[in-house]
């Protein structure tokens, strides 16, 4: 016991001073970590690790939805970090899955990237092919993929961002009117929260499972629900109702009724409207990321053979000033809607069009 606790902290030590990852102590290690420690004795341990570390400085960046298809060679240690930007109040998934007859373990890891450091956000589990995460800050978020050592073989991608809330308001006909920060009594205040303008009696709906912390009736909202989300700081706001359905301690699932739209409180004689606001501990924050209903498809990626070298038809120009000379040859590493990314010799990873690439006949590792 003495010696695997010692062993944990000296892979804590390496991964933080090698890495600059923020761990949490005393916090269950990631399968990434555990298989750290299987492979203590393997002569490319230290590669391994070192590879995981550096490629979170040096990621591609990525536009959401996103879909990629992907090849790691065997031959080395190896892995792969892409960069997304996520807004507060969306739900990150992921769908991972192996192909064909090599099917490798591949270990994925979420960070936030912070000014000069990584902040782990979640590990997938390895026998899990969907896994994802709420944003609770707008920012720079980095998907690592990093098979185990000695393994090669295809996976398929998919990255998608969708609301981490439903939908407030039942029906198709609901629309959005007014947004956050919008002005209120002549520029006096900004609007806290959005406007979703449906017919009179259209139920208002549980945007998450939760507790009915307040029901009242008064001031500039009118009949008013309060919803304490279940696990999460976040407390929903429903005001200008008609009628409150719900009473104070009721437990409630996402999706049920617990109002109707109406026009009380300031809204009286005007279009009958939901107020929709999210408060934490610290305030009141934007809504629209949480409910937005229009969520983007992934893009269709066609296959390309990933077991050939390639090779640069002309020279291009990477990170805005770097030239790739052309004949340079690439190994594949994954093919997305429009180019490879692709490993350049020196172990760089960069974005090579179409276009400006050829396939090479020697293939690559494969074991």
């Amino acid at each position: 016991m003495k010696s695997h606790f010692l062993l944990s902290l000296a892979v804590l030590a390496l991964l933080v001073s090698c890495n600059s990852i923020k761990n949490v102590f005393g916090k269950d290690e990631t399968p990434h970590e555990v298989y750290a420690d299987k492979i203590d004795d393997h002569p490319m341990r230290k590669q391994w690790l070192a590879v995981s570390g550096n490629i979170l400085h040096t990621p591609s960046s990525i536009r959401l939805p996103y879909k990629q298809l992907g090849f790691f060679p065997a031959g080395k240690p190896r892995a792969l970090a892409l960069a997304f930007t996520a807004q507060r109040g969306e739900q990150v998934n992921f769908m991972l899955q192996t192909n064909g007859n090599l099917k490798p373990v591949i270990y994925a890891d979420i960070y936030k990237q912070e000014a000069d450091a990584f902040t782990h956000v979640m590990a997938a589990e390895t026998d899990s092919t969907r896994f994802g995460f709420n944003a609770e800050e707008t920012g720079t978020y980095i998907l690592r993929l990093q098979p185990e050592l000695d393994a090669s073989g295809e996976y398929a991608l998919s990255i998608i961002a969708s609301p981490s809330l439903g939908f407030p308001v039942a029906g198709n006909k609901a629309r959005i009117a007014s947004v956050w920060g919008d002005s209120r009594d002549n520029g006096e205040r900004k609007h806290e929260g959005i406007d979703i303008m449906a017919a009179k009696l259209t139920p208002a709906i549980a945007a998450a499972d939760g507790t009915i912390s307040s029901v009242k009736n008064g001031g500039l909202g009118g009949k008013t629900i309060n919803l304490k989300v279940e696990g999460r700081n976040l407390s929903l706001y429903y005001a200008h109702l008609d009628k409150q359905l719900v009473y104070e301690g009721q437990n409630v699932k996402k999706g049920d009724t617990i109002g109707l739209v109406g026009n009380t409180g300031n809204a009286s004689g005007g279009a009958p409207h939901l107020h929709f606001g999210i408060y934490t501990y610290s305030g009141a924050i934007d809504p629209l990321a949480f409910v937005k209903q229009t969520v983007k498809t992934v893009p269709d990626v066609k296959p390309k053979d990933l077991t050939k070298q390639l090779q640069l038809t002309k020279a291009i120009i990477v990170n805005d000033r770097d030239t790739i000379k052309s004949s340079t040859i690439l190994t594949p590493l994954a093919v997305t809607a429009a180019n490879y990314l692709a490993e350049l010799p020196d172990g760089t990873i960069i974005e090579a069009p179409f276009k400006s690439v050829k396939t090479n006949t020697t293939s690559v590792a494969v074991k």
